[in-house]
């Protein structure tokens, strides 16, 4: 199975194409001689389903490859589509990822499947407009729309808009701010922000019971007008140096509280993302991806 390795700012992901999945253990004379239905490809090994539990042993950093997650894209080159399934390291799957989706832009790119002309991804967590420039290191993607209300998001309780409301996590109470852009969000506004106070609570914020499907954890400072500063708790991977749909939703909620306009820079450990608000708050990221490595993940690691 081949793959492809890219990071967002110190977001990695492999990118899988899901025609890989279906690797030819059998050479083509012999596929032509036989009429094999996904039971018998399955049978005879030629089909890989990434299970939940292939899924950890690939983006296991001692295991596997190592990895913040798995990308898989189906290509549809001849109607200038494409559609992308987000698999945290836990197994799980993800909505939407705003890293994820720049690299799987890249990754087109890097295979002349696109140009330097605007396209269409589809999520899960909705269908967005991406484009590559500045000779692929740099990708920009509207988003979609941001959404504060419970019912969208989710978030227990009455349907409400979630802005500054509080939550008990052990001994501690934060305000919150809840948004979705496909996937969920928790925003937390701080005078300061590190790494400590996000491993410390960030999981059980992500698990609390207010949060039917998790929820992602920003913890952020609010640096000036057009500024901000993030640390970042990723439902189903954990501590992450970036994230791009983390920091529109972040954005998003500075922007909602007044606190920046509508132009926001958001600072992360594993460098910055451009984010432009709009009045009915669509958001457009922008943000690096930079190429790694490419290979084939050998069977021997799911056989240990």
């Amino acid at each position: 199975m081949k793959f492809y390795k890219y990071h967002a700012l110190g977001n990695d992901y492999l990118v899988i194409n899901s025609q890989d999945l279906n690797s030819q253990d059998l050479d083509s004379q012999d596929l032509n001689s036989q009429d094999l239905n996904s039971q018998e490809l399955n049978s005879q090994g030629l089909k890989l389903e990434l299970t939940p539990e292939k899924i950890q042993k690939i983006c296991d950093r001692h295991f596997g490859i190592g990895s913040d997650g798995i990308l898989l894209g189906t290509i549809q080159p001849e109607t200038n589509r494409f559609s992308l399934r987000i698999f945290n390291p836990d197994g799980s799957e993800a909505e939407k990822s705003g890293n994820g989706l720049r690299i799987f832009s890249r990754y087109l790119w890097d295979m002349g499947l696109v140009t330097n002309q605007p396209f269409l991804i589809e999520t899960i967590g909705g269908t967005v407009k991406s484009v590559v420039e500045n000779s692929g290191q740099m990708v920009r993607v509207e988003m979609g729309k941001v959404s504060f209300w419970s019912n969208d998001i989710p978030v227990a309780g009455e349907a409400r808009e979630v802005i500054d409301q509080r939550i008990n996590v052990g001994e501690k109470e934060f305000n919150f701010s809840a948004a979705t852009i496909g996937n969920p969000h928790s925003v937390i506004i701080l005078p300061e922000v590190d790494s400590q106070i996000t491993k410390k609570y960030g999981s059980q914020i992500e698990n609390h019971p207010l949060f039917p499907q998790r929820t992602n954890v920003q913890f952020m400072k609010i640096l000036d007008r057009n500024n901000i500063q993030i640390e970042i708790w990723e439902r189903g991977a954990g501590y992450t140096l970036a994230s791009g749909s983390s920091s529109s939703a972040a954005a998003a909620v500075a922007y909602k509280l007044g606190l920046c306009d509508a132009k926001i820079t958001v600072k992360m450990p594993g460098g910055l993302i451009s984010i432009q608000v709009h009045e009915d708050f669509n958001i457009l990221m922008s943000g690096a991806v930079t190429q790694v490595a490419s290979g084939e993940i050998s069977q021997e690691i799911f056989d240990i």
